[in-house]
């Protein structure tokens, strides 16, 4: 999906954490995209200032977020962290341009839309402060795979397990998973710095802080954003995260419950032509999307074991797999750019 600008009009673009994966990859597809930027702005902290990020063929200097002056920015970019969106975001907002966040600091503020490109795509002129938020990397392809299911049937009940990769923690979950791998290849000992237990060889079904209910925040996330994204406060979503030795791609297995009867023959038919999704559902090995073989590197969410469930008479399985940095962060973030500037 791609929303060409109403005019020739181009913009001045800031990416915020343009250093860090999300925003090496935000700027990596704002090139692929031919988005219509006048010129592009990378800010990183004062660390990182100076050193140099890729912008399609261009190598571009990063400039030191604390000293920048956001006047003149028309869409800024936050791939930095909830403190530096808390601090910046509303000062780049003020400035005069349409702040586009990646954390969780502005996703529950009802004068916020949480956009999903695919799904609400009508929320981004909603923004009395100027600030749109990015949802969660595992709601974002939830969102995706089952808004046209919901819209066909009326979802009433979402249990959702995901299994997610260690670039969701960031480039540090990335660096722990391999050096452990290696350490463990070599029979050395291991010690865990960035995820609670073990990652390499192992499963943690831990992610983000536990909550009073039990669940952790992760988790709590796939409830809140789903009620807000799809509208309907009603949904019951229970939801297990779990953080798995992958690189780069979320999975989940999926089940919902509808209100009215949706056969798999017809969800297959609303998935093929949903917009963002592709169908890998084959009843044969290597017939389903895994993040390695479809995901990885890849804009699409893949749908796969679309499957009745046996033991309601409203159920549905799914097994829904998605780049989590493309288009659970970055890819999605300059999708609703792309609305924006076609505001013209």
């Amino acid at each position: 999906m791609s929303s060409k600008p109403a005019s020739n009009r181009r913009f001045k673009v800031a990416v915020v954490g343009a250093s860090g994966a999300v925003g090496e990859t935000m700027l990596s597809i704002l090139a692929e995209r031919e988005f219509p930027a006048s010129e592009v702005i990378a800010l990183a902290s004062e660390r990182s200032a100076g050193s140099l990020v890729k912008y399609g063929n261009d190598d571009i200097v990063v400039q030191d977020l604390a000293t920048f002056d956001p006047a003149g920015v028309e869409i800024a970019l936050f791939s930095a962290g909830g403190g530096i969106s808390k601090e910046y975001g509303p000062k780049f907002a003020a400035a005069g341009a349409v702040v586009i966040d990646n954390s969780s600091t502005f996703r529950y503020d009802d004068d916020v839309p949480l956009v999903v490109s695919e799904v609400n795509p009508e929320q981004v002129g909603n923004r009395p402060r100027g600030i749109i938020a990015n949802p969660n990397c595992s709601t974002m392809q939830l969102m995706v795979a089952l808004k046209p299911l919901h819209d066909a049937a009326k979802i009433e009940r979402i249990n959702v397990a995901t299994y997610q990769s260690v670039s969701g923690a960031g480039r540090s979950g990335l660096e722990e998973l391999g050096i452990q791998t290696g350490q463990l290849l070599n029979f050395q000992e291991i010690a865990p710095k960035k995820f609670q237990a073990q990652i390499a060889f192992n499963l943690i079904p831990h992610i983000d802080d536990f909550q009073p209910n039990g669940y952790t925040k992760e988790e709590m996330k796939l409830v809140w954003e789903t009620r807000k994204i799809l509208g309907d406060e009603a949904i019951q979503v229970n939801p297990t995260a779990v953080r798995v030795p992958v690189f780069y791609g979320h999975s989940e297995a999926v089940n919902i419950e509808t209100r009215d009867k949706l056969s798999v023959e017809q969800a297959r038919e609303l998935l093929e032509r949903a917009p963002g999704v592709v169908v890998v559902d084959e009843h044969t090995p290597g017939g389903y999307p895994t993040p390695v073989t479809h995901a990885s590197g890849s804009d699409a969410v893949y749908v796969g074991r679309i499957r009745e469930d046996f033991s309601h008479p409203r159920g549905l399985n799914l097994w829904v797999v998605s780049d989590n940095i493309r288009k659970g962060a970055a890819l999605n973030a300059v999708q609703i750019a792309e609305l924006v500037a076609s505001e013209g």
